[in-house]
This record gives structure tokens, C-alpha cells and sequence, in this order.
């Protein structure tokens, strides 16, 4: 595999674009602009991560990832 490959494992993002490892924190409030809520979530370095999965979080406030148990929050 080529360093380029492993420094940049997401290549749809800029390599300026700072990620958030997937599935670092158990707890995230989320807005409603991050709505459909999926985790991992957008933005998340995905290549240790779980299969994407909808949640929906706008019906209840609330939803854990059946996946990892992270629990997302919803800000209004």
C-alpha cells in the first residue's frame, strides 16, 4: 500500500480537511443540519469503522448505535 493511501485513508475529503476518528466517544450532540443521522457520521475516518447505519434521532431526541452503542443527542 502507498503512504499516500495511508495519510489520506478517505479520499472524497481534502487532506487539509481535519477527520474525527469513528467511534473515539460514546456520547454526540448532533443538530439538526447533520439530519439523516447516520453513524458513522460524515466527517469520520471510516476504514476501522462499522458498516453505516440510519438512526433516527429526530423522532425521540435521541438514538444509540446498535452498532458501537454511541449515543447521539439532538440539539434543538
Amino acid at each position: 500500500m502507498s503512504e499516500a493511501a495511508v495519510s489520506n485513508p478517505s479520499p472524497s475529503k481534502a487532506p487539509s480537511e481535519k477527520l474525527i476518528p469513528a467511534n473515539a466517544e460514546n456520547r454526540y450532540t448532533v443538530t439538526h443540519a447533520d439530519l439523516p443521522l447516520s453513524c458513522p457520521m460524515p466527517g469520520m475516518i471510516l476504514w476501522n469503522s462499522h458498516p453505516k447505519v440510519y438512526l433516527p434521532v429526530e423522532a425521540t431526541g435521541g438514538a444509540k448505535c446498535p452498532y458501537c452503542g454511541a449515543q447521539y443527542t439532538l440539539a434543538d
